[in-house]
């Protein structure tokens, strides 16, 4: 009797567990859903919620997990606060500030425009000014700086800096990259470029970053591929922006990104080799045995070399989750209890979300704990002999593949269909060889360069599957209900369960891989203008057509608009063909992306004011000039050229003033009109020629710029709504004020990217939307100035001038 109580008492635990489990992990979840944080009297509400609970928590387990997820909620809720400040203040922005504190992580080298070589580090910054005055409540603690033809800098080394700062903001396009999320969960509140710099002082012998980029530079000099050694590098020290960007691009197409990190692997091979190695040596003392048996001192060995190597190598999330693992199975062992592996992985999550709060909010943390949820539910007994045990690794790579695949969409909208055959040679390789290699360098530094070979060898194989037809599998969003049902419906499939149950799994997965694609109507158009800093990009979505105006800008060598922003967005929406590409002229904020465009989209027709012999003619279809008179009806929408002429073409005018202007016009009348960079000479003479120029919608000439917008081309066009694409607190000061004031005394809404995002306009309603006001949440950056004012960046530059500051860091 007293043994069946026992149990039913340790059963009724492992439940009251698993709602606490559960309920945390709920409320977390809760509060990143959130646009804002809670106001004083929403947590005075908390507080009186939690003592509610507390008090009836005996009464029912219910009432205990309300506890806990208001718990979670708020404590979550008071640790953003923290993080989020102190705020650099508006008045600061733009501004050469003397900042003096310590480089704070590993330093990553960069390339700005014109190929300048440079830094990125985040820097906690402990003093403001030239006498090293304490911290301002008004500069953040941590900052993200750039520093471009300076001394090298090693992570843990004071200096003392000149910079400008600006605060944390990225740009906001719908399925886009969320830098503001990312310099969050980083506690970076602000970003910078170092103007002046000097070393104040070494990095001290303990520094764990500072021997990180030791090794790494050691790494360097023996091998001399980088690419090779970046990718050694962040195999033995967890350093993934050692990896280049174009290694990067194959690793995510063949689906094999996951294995270049610090995974669970690595870190399970690593405390399984210290365990192999403290248990003999234990043994050998009488008198420790007889305090602890040498098992128990093994395991224990085991999960203090995982943790420091975890610590080492990054500390990344699949690491946090291996280490709590191999911790909470080290402690039940000593214990002697058992828990199911459900309850030892759901332990796991709430202490990394109790480190961590926003690791919820990490693709990495669902792709970990979810490849080990399913390999626990679907795996079968301990495999007996070779064969038996190559059949269970192939089983294995299935369950990942397929089972992950809804996730790996969701998170990142593609899906490689060669990732299995990749992930069977990559997985053996990169464990049992490269890493194992890469690691024993740090001993051995002949090692690195076979380590180095063998990922040679390996990055030839998937080079080879990414040639393949029908490769990478990218996939338009779909809703959230079909993403749930798409993640419940792929555990079925690989859980050993009835083939009627799997068949129905396979069939909850089909709203996720075929989703409803809304287009406009028959008529009708739809105007989408991506954030893209600097530069124009929009694109213009009739029922079955797509026409993209201008590409965007370069960033730097290798990272372009097109890359980051304008084909993620394509390809969110489903959009496999672009019918025809207008770039309005050569300027490089307008055609920066368009080579990498023309390369991973088909491209039917190129149409651009471009002079013969530029390279970009050279990447895609036979370019057609655009000439004023050009005109086309697509599913009843009409376009017309409206600009330039034959003889402005002839006339050798500069590339503003042969802008290409077109002109989009719905069956009911609406329309728009993208003026590219035309400057006022050129506008007056585009109003003498073309009678009627009224639209509701106005691509705001030259980003704003003081050369146009001329009060003769408001008066002709009288447009409802003014757009401006600029860079967030440019140096070019787009909008200039005085075209701001311009257009608000003609009664025209001005809409501007910085503030607004990516912005959409549906012809039909007129209905419109800003991407910063539709996925706000409680950590974006709310105080968006409309304008950067001139007297804060000093005098503005040429406008074909680029500068390392003019773009985001990322």
């Amino acid at each position: 009797m007293g043994v069946g109580k026992g149990l039913a008492q340790q059963r009724w635990a492992v439940r009251e567990l698993a709602a606490t489990g559960l309920a945390w992990l709920v409320g977390l979840a809760l509060l990143h859903r959130c646009e804002r944080l809670p106001t004083p009297n929403e947590y005075a509400a908390c507080a009186a919620a939690l003592l509610l609970l507390f008090a009836l928590r005996r009464r029912h387990v219910l009432a205990w997990a309300g506890f806990v997820a208001v718990f979670a909620f708020t404590q979550g809720a008071l640790r953003a606060e923290w993080r989020l400040s102190p705020e650099l203040h508006p008045a600061w922005e733009g501004r050469d500030l003397t900042l003096t504190g310590r480089i704070d992580s590993l330093p990553i080298a960069v390339t700005g425009q014109g190929g300048m070589p440079g830094w990125r580090f985040e820097f906690a910054v402990e003093a403001v000014g030239p006498a090293g005055t304490a911290l301002p409540p008004e500069v953040p603690r941590r900052l993200m700086l750039l520093s471009y033809d300076g001394p090298p800098i090693t992570a843990g080394e004071r200096w003392r800096f000149t910079a400008r700062l600006k605060r944390a903001h990225g740009l906001a396009n719908p399925g886009g990259f969320d830098a503001e999320l990312w310099l969050f969960e980083q506690g970076l509140r602000a970003t910078g470029v170092v103007r002046a710099s000097q070393r104040l002082q070494a990095a001290p012998w303990w520094e764990i970053d500072a021997a990180r980029q030791r090794l790494r530079a050691a790494i360097r000099e023996r091998v001399a591929d980088p690419g090779l050694a970046g990718v050694v590098a962040a195999l033995s020290l967890g350093d993934q922006n050692a990896i280049a960007h174009a290694d990067w691009a194959l690793l995510r197409d063949t689906g094999v990104a996951h294995a270049f990190s610090i995974s669970g692997l690595h870190v399970t091979m690593f405390a399984w080799l210290a365990s192999a190695l403290a248990a003999p040596l234990w043994r050998r003392s009488g008198r420790l045995c007889l305090r602890l048996p040498a098992p128990t001192a093994a395991r224990w060995a085991g999960v203090l070399a995982a943790l420091g190597y975890a610590l080492f190598s990054g500390w990344g999330v699949p690491a946090q989750r291996t280490v709590v693992m191999l911790a909470a199975v080290a402690a039940l062992r000593s214990l002697g209890l058992r828990w199911p592996w459900p309850l030892v992985l759901l332990v796991a999550a709430v202490v990394v979300t109790l480190v961590d709060p926003w690791a919820l909010i990490q693709p990495g943390f669902w792709l970990s704990f979810g490849a080990v949820g399913l390999l626990m539910a679907a795996g079968g007994e301990a495999a007996q002999g070779w064969r038996a045990r190559l059949r269970a690794a192939f089983r294995t790579q299935a369950i990942a593949t397929v089972g992950l695949a809804p996730l790996s969409l969701i998170c990142f909208a593609q899906l490689s269909l060669v990732g299995m055959l990749a992930n069977l040679v990559a997985i053996p390789v990169i464990s049992f060889l490269i890493t194992p290699l890469a690691l024993l360098g740090g001993v051995a530094p002949p090692l690195w360069v076979l380590a180095a070979w063998a990922v040679q060898a390996l990055m030839g194989w998937l080079k080879l599957l990414t040639a393949l037809p029908g490769a990478v599998w990218w996939l338009p969003a779909a809703p959230v209900w079909a993403q749930g049902l798409a993640l419940l419906g792929a555990a079925l499939v690989v859980m050993r369960l009835p083939w009627r149950l799997r068949l129905a799994g396979l069939a909850m997965t089909l709203p996720l891989l075929w989703p409803a694609l809304p287009a406009p109507a028959a008529g009708e158009f739809e105007l989408l203008a991506p954030d893209v800093g600097q530069g124009n990009a929009v694109l213009v979505r009739t029922q079955g057509r797509v026409l993209l105006f201008d590409a965007g800008p370069a960033y730097a060598p290798g990272q372009d608009a097109g890359e980051r922003v304008l084909l993620p967005l394509l390809r969110g929406l489903g959009v496999r063909r672009v019918d025809m590409l207008m770039l309005s002229h050569r300027d490089a904020d307008h055609v920066g992306g368009a080579a990498t465009l023309l390369r991973a989209l088909q491209v039917r027709e190129l149409r651009s004011s471009l002079e013969p012999g530029h390279p970009l003619l050279r990447e895609g279809p036979a370019e057609v000039r655009c000439e004023a008179g050009q005109s086309w009806i697509w599913d009843g929408v009409r376009f017309d050229v409206l600009h330039p002429t034959s003889a402005q073409f002839e006339a050798g005018l500069k590339s503003n003033d042969l802008s290409c202007v077109l002109r989009i016009t719905s069956a009911a009348g609406r329309r728009a009109l993208l003026a590219g960079d035309l400057e006022a000479e050129q506008e007056r003479a585009l109003v003498k020629r073309e009678p009627d120029l009224r639209a509701d919608v106005l691509l705001v000439p030259h980003h704003g710029s003081k050369t146009s917008s001329s009060a003769e081309l408001l008066a002709a066009v009288s447009p409802k709504v003014g757009l401006v694409q600029a860079g967030y607190r440019s140096r070019f000061g787009h909008p200039a004020p005085p075209v701001l004031a311009r257009y608000q005394a003609a009664g025209v809404a001005v809409v501007a990217s910085p503030s607004c995002g990516a912005w959409q306009w549906q012809s039909g309603t007129a209905q419109t939307s800003c991407e910063r006001e539709r996925s706000r949440r409680y950590w974006s950056d709310r105080t968006v100035p409309p304008i950067a004012p001139d007297q804060a960046f000093g005098p503005p530059l040429p406008e074909d001038t680029a500068s390392p500051d003019v773009e985001p860091v990322f």
